[in-house]
């Protein structure tokens, strides 16, 4: 795991030069995500950047689509778009838009960022390839404030019912969220549990231990009969000590001495 610990930095740094660059998007939940996002695409997700649109890929639904520079820094990295192109985010024209629209890039799988969404989206994906008799695995990585979301409980009943052992849900448990942290809005907590009891096959990791995120997305490929769920305690704004666990940090651009010195904290710290 030791190429992919450096990668993961050369992502984080990428999270902070977008941003930066354009003046806007949402840090902190960018950073809590990647190294969950890094793990999947570099040893579990099937996928092929030369095409895209292969019917055999597996998918991956981002519904905090506002943690969409993760996403792009991971494809572009994979080979899905030029490096260069992610200086482009939030740029009018550009195809890295502030949250993730289908169409337009190459590798997003679904618009999201409208909070509480996808899993349903991924849930219909699922039935889909079950219906379909395709061998296909379904990720859907959610926040923890989205889980407060009314839709993800009714997904979260349905998946059960279908016995769709191909969908994984991955909960990127940072407890931040725009009006301060999870457990001060609306706790979530036993979440794991409450997962358990809608007969989700549930564990709970360090989502910033490689070889962790590695393990239980090997241990869901096992799993028959049932959705699974990874709940993955995170840090908003991992890597970046300003940042960490910061609500300031969930939607501010760093200006270019903040980005500098986050920069050396990742790169060199």
């Amino acid at each position: 795991m030791e190429d992919l610990s450096s990668q993961t930095k050369e992502l984080r740094a990428d999270i902070i030069r977008m941003i930066t660059a354009a003046g806007s998007g949402h840090p902190g939940g960018s950073l809590s995500v990647i190294d969950l996002l890094a793990v999947l695409y570099a040893k579990h997700l099937r996928h092929d950047p030369k095409k895209p649109d292969w019917p055999g890929r597996d998918r991956l639904v981002l519904s905090k689509g506002h943690a969409c520079p993760a996403l792009y820094a991971v494809l572009a990295h994979r080979g899905f778009f030029p490096q260069e192109e992610l200086m482009t985010l939030r740029k009018l024209g550009s195809r890295l838009q502030g949250h993730p629209e289908r169409h337009r890039l190459p590798g997003i799988e679904a618009a999201t960022g409208s909070l509480g969404q996808g899993l349903s989206m991924g849930l219909g994906m699922a039935l889909a390839a079950k219906m379909d008799g395709a061998d296909q695995r379904i990720f859907v990585v959610t926040g923890d404030g989205e889980m407060q979301a009314g839709q993800v409980w009714e997904a979260l009943m349905a998946a059960p019912k279908f016995k769709l052992d191909n969908l994984t849900l991955i909960v990127d448990c940072n407890n931040g969220q725009i009006d301060g942290h999870v457990n001060e809005i609306m706790a979530l907590d036993p979440l794991a549990e409450k997962l358990k009891s809608f007969n989700w096959d549930t564990r709970t990791i360090d989502g910033h231990d490689l070889a962790a995120i590695d393990g239980a997305l090997s241990a869901v490929k096992t799993v028959k009969g049932k959705p699974q769920a990874i709940v993955a305690r995170t840090i908003k704004g991992k890597g970046v000590s300003f940042m960490e666990d910061n609500i300031a940090w969930h939607g501010k651009a760093p200006n270019q001495e903040e980005c500098e010195r986050a920069l050396k904290e990742i790169l060199h710290g």
